[in-house]
């Protein structure tokens, strides 16, 4: 029976920090991809997971998992937990959101039509997406001192 490997919580941050990918930290320590990943749980060095359920309440078809509309609800997703996107595809994801919204519509999903817009009800869910993105933001922009 083998010994468990154990890997040096410190010396971990210190190789990850010099940006060591996690097969060459697993081939360091003697370990597999899987305990490097579990490793950086263990020690706080990895990113926690973004949930996007609020945002895609539904069970996406595989087909339907790139569109448009779930990318751009990933997007504004990511940015109301706080993620750092890339500037052009926040701002996608925003006008077509505020397209939706001013034009009272909103967002449904059905796994055989895939998305498709509909009348927007009291309970919007695309304004309620956007609404919590663009709240991250402006939390984000006056935490960073560039209040617009």
């Amino acid at each position: 029976m083998s010994r468990k490997a154990r890997i040096d919580q410190e010396e971990l941050a210190r190789l990850s920090a010099e940006g060591w990918t996690n097969a060459r930290l697993a081939d360091h320590f003697g370990v597999t991809e899987s305990g490097i990943l579990q490793a950086k749980r263990a020690a706080g060095l990895s990113k926690r997971m973004t949930d996007h359920s609020r945002a895609l309440p539904w069970t996406l078809r595989r087909q339907h998992s790139q569109s448009g509309p779930a990318t751009n609800l990933r997007n504004l997703s990511a940015v109301a937990q706080g993620r750092r996107i890339p500037a052009d595809k926040l701002n996608t994801a925003v006008r077509w959101a505020s397209r939706l919204v001013g034009n009272g519509l909103d967002i449904a999903y059905d796994p055989e039509r895939g998305f498709h817009e509909v009348p927007a009800g009291a309970d919007s869910h695309i304004a309620r997406v956007l609404a919590e993105a663009r709240r991250a933001t402006e939390q984000a922009q006056e935490a960073s001192g560039q209040t617009r």
